[in-house]
């Protein structure tokens, strides 16, 4: 299949080699054109814009850190030839797997469907190292036909496709909900792990207690990472976090769900919102979101 492949960030240079593994004819583009040429060696083609990229493809897979990104990608007209939606031709699909708000995955729908393209939202769950793997969880979601042809695709960079719907903002939805449901996670994990280091206990005997109680590998791999406080290289940048949690409040507003551990800004406390800030205002925006256990820790005295 012919694809363009916009974005080679921690998560989408692993993704986009094993697409161009598993035969597929890739053409790239990432603002830092290092990352691009590296592709080029492993078979892909590098494009100077996400138009040129996209121009001819069959699909073209976004995956960019945030909102903006993804607009400046798809719908900003960049210098060398306008926005790459207009590039993107008739009946083709772009498939973004970025954790996106659901107000922008409803407008990438119809300004797709008002160009005779596809849109599928494709966010996907896992940490570089599964995506090298193979093992990411994608949650799917768009018109059945679109979300069929783009599935060889899914299947070249997860080990599992679950499809929410038709409707593409249904997976960005719960994308959003995971993401929540893991930095709150994140959030006890370290006010617990403050609370027994404060009182003497090994961190490696606590988090030998939790893995047997939890048997997840997701408690496995943060516990270890806040037990051994090892924050930096960033699997997961902080920065990002704090983005999840924001488009989690945004969600809860629009559809009048209380939230109390990421209370909205507008009221008196924000738990979550805040300890993400707090991290960032110290520095810790680039360490992996695990470090928001540093903000417990901090508090404890520690």
């Amino acid at each position: 299949m012919k694809v363009a492949f916009i974005g080679l960030g921690n998560m989408g240079e692993p993704m986009a080699l094993n697409l161009v593994r598993a035969g597929h004819e890739l053409t790239v583009y990432n603002r830092t054109r290092a990352k691009a040429d590296r592709m080029a060696k492993q078979g892909a083609r590098v494009a100077d814009s996400p138009a040129a990229a996209v121009r001819g493809v069959e699909v073209a897979i976004t995956t960019l850190a945030n909102d903006q990104a993804v607009r400046d990608a798809m719908l900003v007209p960049a210098q060398q030839g306008g926005a790459a939606i207009d590039a993107l031709p008739n009946g083709a699909i772009h498939m973004c797997t970025s954790t996106i708000s659901v107000a922008l995955s409803k407008e990438l729908a119809e300004k797709h469907a008002a160009r005779s393209q596809g849109y599928v939202a494709a966010p996907v769950l896992g940490r570089p190292d599964a995506a090298a793997q193979k093992e990411l969880w994608i949650i799917a979601a768009g018109p059945p036909a679109d979300v069929q042809r783009c599935r060889p695709l899914m299947e070249a960079t997860g080990r599992a496709v679950t499809v929410m719907g038709e409707q593409a903002w249904r997976a960005n939805l719960n994308k959003i909900a995971v993401n929540f449901m893991l930095a709150s996670m994140l959030e006890a994990m370290g006010e617990a792990f403050a609370l027994v280091r404060k009182s003497g206990i090994d961190p490696q005997q606590f988090l030998e207690v939790l893995n047997g109680l939890f048997n997840s590998p997701v408690y496995a791999n943060y516990g270890k990472i806040i037990a051994e406080q090892r924050f930096e290289p960033a699997g997961f940048k902080l920065q990002l976090g704090l983005k999840d949690v924001s488009l989690a409040l945004e969600a809860a507003h629009d559809s009048a769900v209380p939230m109390p551990l990421a209370r909205d800004r507008c009221q008196h406390h924000s738990l979550l919102r805040d300890h993400y800030l707090n991290a960032i205002a110290h520095g810790r925006g680039g360490a992996d979101w695990a470090a928001l256990a540093e903000v417990a820790a901090h508090d404890a005295g520690l």
